[in-house]
């Protein structure tokens, strides 16, 4: 049974942005982001984790 891809959550100008801030945007915007290496793609979705959170409850 082939598997189905869920819709992303993250915009593609979220992602962009986020990988602007790594330095990577370039080689994602080029290459697509199969061309990102795997720690980057983590680092990607820790930012973009922190910024959910930062979003959903911010400092008092």
């Amino acid at each position: 049974m082939p598997r189905r891809r869920r819709a992303g959550i993250m915009s593609d100008a979220l992602k962009f942005e986020l990988a602007d801030e790594l330095g990577v945007g370039e080689i994602a915007r080029r290459e697509g982001f199969g061309e990102v290496t795997s720690r980057n793609c983590g680092n990607l979705v820790r930012k973009a984790i922190e910024r959910a959170e930062k979003t959903v409850s911010p400092k008092q």
